[in-house]
C-alpha cells in the first residue's frame, strides 16, 4: 500500500491510532464515500453492518420519539466512529444516525473489521474505551439539556461541533441548531444575535464562524470542560 493511500484515512483519529500493519492489512476493505446533510445511515432497530469513520463532516445520534420528534444524544466527527461497538459482536442501533454536516467518510463492513481484530487485544480495548466515553458524553449532554440555560448550552454545542469537524467555520442553519438543541428556532435566533453582538461568533445565513474561541469557551457551561477531560480513549493511556 502506498503512503498516499494509507494517509487518505488518517484524518480520522481512531484510524490514525491503529497499528500501521493492521491498517495496511484492512486498507482494501475500506471505501471512501461522500454523504450529504440529512442522510440517515441507521434507523432504530437496524442491524449495524457497517462502521463509519468521519474524515470530515459530522454524524448525530438521535433518540426518536413516537411522535417522530428526535433529540440529539451525541455527535461524532473525525475523533471517532459510528457503529464501532459492532466490531465486538453483532449490534442493533438504538438511535437514528444522521449526517448533520456533509463530508467524507471511511466505511468498512463490521464483519471485516471484527475479523481483522483477532489477536489485537489493545485495539479491542481502544474500542471498549471509546464506547464508554461516548456513553459518558451522552449522559453529560442529557444532564446539560436538563439543567443549563440556552446561551451556555449553545456555546457548548458550537464548541463541540467545531471540534468534531476540526474547523471554526460551521455550515449550520438556525433551524438545524434548534432541532439538535430541542428549542424553538426563534430562541436560537435570539441567542445567536446576542453572541454576535459580543463578537463571540459571526453569523450569516447557513454559516457560523467562531472568531473568538476563548471567549466562546468562557461562555459555555462546565459540561464542555468535563467532556474535554473524558474526550477520547487516545488520551486514556492506550498506546501502540
Amino acid at each position: 500500500m502506498d503512503v498516499s493511500s494509507r494517509l487518505s484515512h488518517l484524518d480520522n483519529r481512531l484510524l490514525a491510532a491503529l497499528p500501521p500493519p493492521l491498517l495496511e492489512r484492512i486498507q482494501h476493505d475500506f471505501k471512501q464515500i461522500g454523504l450529504l446533510q440529512g442522510h440517515a445511515i441507521y434507523e432504530p432497530g437496524d442491524q449495524i453492518d457497517q462502521i463509519y469513520f468521519p474524515q470530515s463532516g459530522m454524524i448525530s445520534l438521535l433518540v426518536v420519539g413516537k411522535d417522530g420528534g428526535a433529540v440529539e444524544t451525541a455527535t461524532i466527527g473525525r475523533e471517532g466512529a459510528v457503529g464501532l461497538h459492532s466490531a465486538l459482536g453483532k449490534r442493533v442501533s438504538f438511535t437514528r444516525a444522521t449526517i448533520q454536516i456533509s463530508g467524507k467518510f471511511s466505511v468498512i463492513r463490521a464483519a471485516a473489521f471484527t475479523q481483522s481484530l483477532q489477536g489485537h487485544a489493545a485495539v479491542r480495548d481502544l474500542i471498549t474505551r471509546y464506547t464508554e466515553v461516548l456513553w459518558t458524553e451522552a449522559q453529560q449532554i442529557a444532564a446539560c439539556n436538563a439543567v443549563h440555560e440556552g446561551p451556555a448550552r449553545l456555546c457548548r454545542w458550537l464548541l463541540q461541533t467545531a471540534d468534531r469537524i476540526g474547523s471554526n467555520q460551521l455550515p449550520l442553519t438556525q433551524e438545524l441548531i434548534s432541532q439538535m438543541m430541542s428549542v424553538r428556532r426563534t430562541t436560537v435566533t435570539l441567542l445567536a444575535q446576542s453572541l454576535q453582538r459580543k463578537g463571540v461568533i459571526k453569523y450569516a445565513r447557513g454559516h457560523i464562524v467562531i472568531p473568538d474561541r476563548e471567549h466562546l469557551e468562557h461562555c459555555a457551561c462546565e459540561c464542555y470542560a468535563v467532556m474535554q477531560q473524558e474526550k477520547l480513549p487516545l488520551k486514556l493511556g492506550v498506546r501502540f
